[in-house]
């Protein structure tokens, strides 16, 4: 039943671990200040979720003062990358962007990976912020991420703590697709790749989510069609992520987070969880409950 949980969280990022569903959230407060780690809940069952509270080791992070928000997480040659943006930047000289951490475990503690930022610029006109890390069949990782109504690609290397160019020399990609304006996403079913992202106002019923679909994780349409928006049930639901249910040949779940009608309070995001259905390649649109 929606909300999964009590309280409020947001910018889900979704994953199946160790035997267990783990879901990772923003803590969701008005004022950014407050918003100093990353909480995370995991379950077998889908049913019963256990809060796993402050997963990041903080004191690694010396240089962090406001804001820690939007996870994403990826296990690679068993150990688990937790990446988020912290400081809520807005120009290169201010500390902070997005920070990559690692764990042996999907429920932390996590620990600062590099030292420093991991993007502490802006590239492209993207705020370093909303991170999604892709791992395609061949193990090769991706990073999509960026705020501002601007998206950036980027592929990660082997020890995770920087970048490998792309053919042309290019380390960060500008990828935006028409309309765009945060919270990028990566799935794959069959072959096909389907990107998907936030678009309108994260504060108010104009946020819902828009996808495309391409035979390429680099190659990105610039025209989506939107799956998830406001209806009788929820205003302004968007910043999302998914799980394929285990078991399943084609069972897909959308983890994302929503509002209640007429809740004005910015802060005031819910963890939710509906079911996703394809037609052929396309992506129906979602059915909010």
């Amino acid at each position: 039943m929606n909300p999964i949980v009590n309280g409020w969280y947001a910018d889900p990022e979704a994953r199946f671990y160790e035997g267990k569903y783990y879901i990772y959230v923003t803590r969701s407060f008005t004022k950014y200040e407050d918003q100093m780690n990353i909480d995370a809940f995991s379950s077998s069952d889908l049913i019963h979720w256990e809060k796993h509270e402050g997963i990041i080791d903080m004191s690694g992070y010396p240089y962090v003062h406001r804001a820690v928000w939007a996870p994403t997480i990826i296990e690679k040659d068993g150990k688990y990358y937790l990446m988020f943006a912290t400081n809520d930047i807005h120009a290169d000289d201010e500390g902070g962007g997005l920070e990559i951490a690692v764990s042996d475990s999907p429920a932390g503690p996590f620990r600062n990976l590099i030292g420093t930022s991991l993007i502490g610029k802006i590239i492209h006109g993207a705020q370093p912020i909303d991170a999604h890390l892709f791992k395609d069949d061949d193990g090769t990782i991706y990073l999509y991420y960026g705020g501002w109504g601007h998206c950036n690609m980027a592929i990660m290397n082997e020890t995770m703590d920087g970048f490998v160019p792309f053919e042309d020399g290019e380390i960060f990609r500008s990828i935006t697709p028409d309309g765009y304006v945060e919270g990028p996403c990566m799935l794959k079913r069959g072959g096909v790749y389907h990107f998907m992202w936030s678009e309108g106002g994260w504060t108010n019923g104009t946020y819902h989510v828009a996808s495309s679909h391409s035979a390429s994780p680099t190659e990105i349409c610039k025209t989506g069609k939107t799956v998830l928006s406001s209806s009788e049930i929820a205003n302004g639901p968007g910043h999302h992520g998914y799980l394929h249910v285990e078991g399943t040949e084609d069972d897909w779940l959308i983890v994302y987070h929503r509002r209640i009608i007429g809740d004005l309070e910015a802060g005031h995001r819910m963890l939710c969880i509906d079911r996703m259905t394809f037609d052929g390649d396309e992506i129906v649109p979602v059915v909010m409950t």
